[in-house]
């Protein structure tokens, strides 16, 4: 890691948050006139696009792989935790979504030991036990007040931490920069393909949300790569917790969700068990 620079990195999460949000905003607009698969197929052509040149201009041997079965896989894992995420984005409230995403490190940590024979430290099982009574208290099983939608969103959790294991086991030989391009150019037709059924002509006012989820899309794997790269990771993590009570401003005043205390409690319980897992593995690291 380069020299540490706890104030850059936190102006680079900072953009994070803002792709993030900008990200959860435009799904919401865009699923108000299109269905899910064309509002991904859109994103991915601008992700294609701008990608496309990055590569040519960098040299396409960046982009070159020799391990194409394995970018396929993490790319449909991707693909259905995206639709997942966009889907819980047009049926829940935004805090609900980014709450139950934040479980996301919880399923990472068991396919480790499951897939990759990682170690489940009593830190890691301390945090993954957080982090479940986080899920009981926003899902709240027998009150009466469960919805559905959330099961969605638990399932975008879960093929996202697939994501992340197959992103570990392909870091030692792929570039960021080349499993980021075929992430996009894998989707692109999966999106497309079904969005030609029901293809809607984007109106006027949804072509500025187009830009923002395509280059938002982009820019939130920029911003996060580029906080690790500067601070380690038990400060930039809890940076990321803002965006719950960020998004919950932002729907409060665009679409008056009310504020849900069982969301925020739950979300920060998840959080904790993030924290504890890390923090207890790196005091152990330290110790050793």
């Amino acid at each position: 890691m380069t020299e540490s620079r706890p104030l850059l990195a936190v102006a680079w999460m900072m953009g994070a948050l803002a792709s993030f949000t900008g990200m959860a905003l435009a799904g919401r607009e865009l699923t108000a006139e299109m269905s899910v698969f064309q509002a991904m197929a859109l994103r991915s052509i601008i992700c294609v696009a701008v990608l496309g040149l990055i590569a040519w201009r960098a040299g396409l041997h960046r982009v070159a792989t020799g391990r194409f079965r394995l970018h396929l896989v993490r790319s449909l894992a991707h693909f259905g935790g995206t639709y997942a995420w966009i889907t819980g984005i047009s049926l829940l409230p935004l805090a609900a979504v980014f709450s139950i995403e934040f479980t996301t490190p919880i399923w990472t940590a068991l396919l480790g030991a499951a897939f990759l024979g990682e170690r489940l430290t009593r830190w890691r099982l301390a945090g993954i036990a957080l982090g479940f009574a986080g899920i009981l208290v926003i899902l709240r099983p027998g009150a009466g007040l469960f919805d559905p939608a959330a099961l969605v969103v638990l399932g975008a959790a879960w093929c996202y931490s697939t994501v992340y294991a197959f992103t570990r086991a392909m870091a030692p030989t792929e570039s960021p920069l080349a499993i980021i391009f075929w992430m996009n150019l894998i989707q692109l037709p999966l999106g497309l393909a079904p969005a030609l059924f029901d293809w809607v002509a984007p109106s006027a006012q949804a072509w500025p949300w187009i830009a923002v989820i395509g280059i938002a899309g982009l820019t939130s794997h920029f911003c996060v790569a580029h906080a690790m790269r500067h601070a380690d990771a038990a400060l930039v993590a809890p940076m990321d917790f803002v965006r719950l009570p960020l998004i919950a401003v932002v729907g409060w005043m665009f679409y008056a969700e009310p504020f849900n205390p069982s969301v925020l409690a739950g979300g920060a319980l998840i959080f904790a068990g993030n924290m504890t897992g890390l923090w207890g593995e790196r005091a152990s690291r330290r110790s050793r």
